[in-house]
């Protein structure tokens, strides 16, 4: 078992302690620190990120903004799964927030866990690793080993037990259960996390490069902000824009049962929802002051990739949903991704089309791990942090969830009948079990483009042009031209069985793309088939 830092410097000698000054260490060439910052559920595309001053002067300021930042499942386990294995969810098999969704079950643990990025960087690349906050929704859960499982790959690990909360929770301290309260100056979660990460930042080995994840529970429900913050925005309330409290027509049928307008009550919670979100960012924005602060008094900030980003976005509101995620739209699959490091120039916007499978790749990279022994999807950034010219992107991404839904009603609302689910508050109903779909997301010099089909009895087909229609209100799967329609068709299912290089392969729009008509099923019938059987 990992010891703890404090355990692990009492037992060096003083003079292996002299040695390990961090004007020594910096000396020594070595290869790259890199800090991973994941937030739970914070949007880009509502705000989200308005409150993190510091956050923004420190990183954004320093570094660099990616304006399209995706995520290829909206929703903590899939994606967070992405991150850690560099995979689509058809890939990683981790489908929703379920233990049978594969959300740190058993078969996660034994298939994927041993090949994260992580485990590489510790095995292969000499790293000290140190993981603190929500790992994933069913970690802990007593059918998949509790919290005495410590995934490989962490030479440090305090994994909070299944999902976010900030008081009265537990802690997997390297497999040893370690129960919090709720007392405020040492029990408020974000501020553990903190505090955790100085005191390896203070006792950590100088011999060897670190990679830090620090997973936060803010902004995710409960909402639960510093006592010093609960009288923060108080005059804030969520955004009113074009697709605010409207009725999603043309829209598949979970967003056409949305209750429009929205009651008064829907609105007061949603608007108090969002006011609370942000004043729990607020302690992510002291977190992020205290870690850039601390490796700079140790001189190791210029030698230090930090990426912040969050693991889905959100929405309140839109469309009469009142509050949520795990719907298609780009208030559910963009979120902020800041990076700074060495190399990387101040005060940079980039609108390169980048996913959060791209991490791992881009950590790996830095740590210097050749990446054909992978078997990634997605791509290094790293060509894109040191501004090389002339680097051929991609131009698509896929978009896949698979809906959860029980046999039973939602005990809350009866009347609704089964398989439909998250139906709060005035029963409207945030996913069902045919909520499953698949999107390619496009984007390149002459489109900005969404096409998503649903695995149900319909078949039901939305396609966006973002450039015309930013908020995704008019669905012209109806009106665009047919050709576009079958190549988005045919790309889709290409990347809906893509792997590692194959997923990399040109888009519809780019100039290698190749398309064959003969190849399309003229039955969509077997199409539906055939989308359901991939997530299995």
């Amino acid at each position: 078992p990992a010891m703890s830092p404090a355990a692990l410097l009492r037992a060096l000698p003083l003079a292996a302690m002299l040695l390990l000054s961090p004007a020594r260490a910096a000396r020594q060439a070595r290869r790259p620190n890199v800090v991973l910052i994941l937030t739970d559920d914070q949007d880009v595309c509502l705000g989200g990120m308005t409150p993190l001053k510091k956050t923004n002067a420190l990183i954004a300021q320093m570094g660099i903004t990616f304006v399209n930042a995706y995520v290829p499942s909206a929703l903590c386990c899939p994606s967070r799964a992405s991150i850690l294995t560099g995979k689509y969810p058809h890939n990683h098999h981790v489908v929703n927030n379920t233990l049978e969704g594969n959300c740190s079950s058993k078969l996660w643990q034994k298939i994927q866990e041993p090949y994260t990025f992580p485990a590489l960087l510790k095995a292969m690349c000499g790293y000290q690793t140190f993981f603190a906050g929500k790992y994933l929704n069913e970690y802990g859960a007593e059918d998949a080993g509790g919290v005495g499982h410590v995934p490989p790959g962490w030479s440090f690990w305090y994994a909070l037990e299944k999902n976010s909360k900030y008081y009265n929770y537990t802690l997997s301290v390297n497999g040893k259960a370690r129960r919090h309260g709720e007392n405020y100056s040492v029990d408020y979660l974000t501020d553990v996390l903190a505090n955790m990460s100085l005191d390896f930042l203070e006792y950590k080995s100088n011999f060897e490069p670190f990679f830090m994840m620090i997973a936060t529970p803010a902004p995710h429900s409960p909402w639960t902000p510093a006592p010093q913050y609960t009288k923060s925005f108080q005059n804030v309330s969520a955004p009113r824009n074009s697709n605010f409290n409207i009725h999603g027509k043309n829209k598949h049928w979970l967003i056409r049962q949305a209750k429009t307008p929205m009651s008064n009550s829907s609105i007061q919670f949603l608007d108090d929802a969002y006011r609370k979100r942000w004043q729990t960012l607020l302690s992510v924005d002291d977190l992020i002051e205290k870690l850039v602060k601390k490796l700079e008094v140790n001189g190791e900030l210029d030698n230090t990739y930090i990426f912040y980003t969050s693991d889905n976005g959100f929405h309140t509101g839109q469309f009469s949903l009142p509050i949520d995620k795990r719907q298609l739209y780009e208030f559910d699959i963009k979120v902020p991704l800041l990076v700074r490091g060495p190399g990387i120039k101040p005060n940079q916007t980039n609108k390169m089309l980048v996913a959060n499978i791209d991490l791992g790749p881009t950590i790996l990279d830095i740590a210097g791990y050749d990446l054909n022994k992978t078997q990634m999807d997605g791509m290094s950034l790293l060509p894109l942090l040191r501004g090389d010219r002339n680097v051929t992107w991609r131009s698509d991404f896929l978009v896949e969830y698979q809906g959860e839904g029980y046999n039973g009603s939602d005990p809350t609302c009866p009347g609704l009948g089964p398989g439909v689910t998250h139906c709060f508050p005035d029963c409207v109903c945030e996913d069902s079990y045919n909520n499953t779909y698949a999107c390619v997301r496009t984007l390149s010099a002459s489109w900005d483009l969404q096409y998503c089909e649903f695995d149900d009895r319909e078949v039901f087909v939305e396609v966006y042009n973002l450039t015309a229609d930013p908020h995704q209100i008019n669905n012209i799967a109806k009106t665009i031209d047919q050709e576009i329609l079958e190549k988005m068709n045919y790309r889709l299912m290409m990347l809906q069985s893509c792997s590692g290089a194959t997923c990399r392969t040109p888009g519809v729009f780019d100039p290698g793309y190749r398309f064959d008509p003969r190849l399309m099923f003229s039955n969509h019938g077997l199409r539906a088939r055939r989308f359901s059987a991939q997530f299995l």
